[in-house]
């Protein structure tokens, strides 16, 4: 960065303008926070975005995938995971706040930034009181990046500890598209006749993937 003009530069273009001018490239060069002798900040920054398809991939980025591209090593990959986590955990609402959630595009745009980067398949279930207010979110089943199982009787031991009136059933697409499988329609009809058994109702199974989500309720597959 020594080669751009001083005004030019993230921490000056920052203090300037603010953080949301900034380009991806510059905001990860920041966290970064230097490059080599050999290339700047903001070339490693550009690698780092090629290597992981954009900001929006930087979650699926492990460590030693991190450490293997050019100028990064140990240090800087560290500090980018712990960016991704920090942006993770400042999307998480204050404890006390209950939100409530009355349509599927609000639960997705809740659910996204916490759980759709992940390179393996995570399922989850959102705990919700008789008002749809949430209670707690809980992940019952961790997979590969083709599939995850999970049994009924997971989600719905989560529903009667916690008390919950219904539930949202959720899990992640590693592959970025979140179109449902024929075993994803399968495990939602299991898990909707569960809940019928129990009496907790399934509000809705919701697929995250890259920067889009599925419904199984607005897709009236949801009986």
């Amino acid at each position: 960065m020594k080669d751009l003009p001083v005004v030019d530069r993230p921490r000056e273009k920052l203090t300037r303008a603010g953080a949301w001018a900034l380009g991806d490239n510059e905001v990860l060069a920041l966290v970064l926070g230097s490059g080599t002798r050999r290339r700047g900040a903001l070339a490693v920054a550009q690698d780092v975005l090629g290597a992981a398809g954009g900001a929006d991939g930087l979650p699926r980025l492990s460590l030693d995938e991190l450490q293997r591209i050019d100028g990064v090593g140990e240090a800087r990959a560290a500090r980018v995971l712990a960016a991704v986590e920090l942006g993770r955990r400042s999307l998480i609402r204050a404890a006390g706040e209950r939100p409530r959630f009355l349509a599927p595009a609000e639960i997705a745009h809740y659910l996204m930034p916490l759980y759709a980067g992940y390179r393996v398949e995570r399922f989850g279930v959102m705990l919700l009181d008789a008002r749809l207010r949430l209670l707690r979110t809980a992940i019952v089943g961790v997979g590969t990046q083709d599939g995850v199982l999970v049994l009924p009787r997971d989600i719905f031991r989560e529903a009667v500890l916690g008390s919950a009136a219904s539930v949202v059933v959720f899990h992640n697409h590693p592959s970025g598209d979140p179109m449902p499988s024929q075993d994803d329609i399968s495990v939602t009809s299991r898990i909707v006749q569960a809940g019928e058994t129990m009496g907790i109702a399934v509000v809705d199974h919701i697929i995250l993937g890259g920067g889009r989500f599925f419904s199984f309720k607005l897709a009236h597959q949801l009986r």
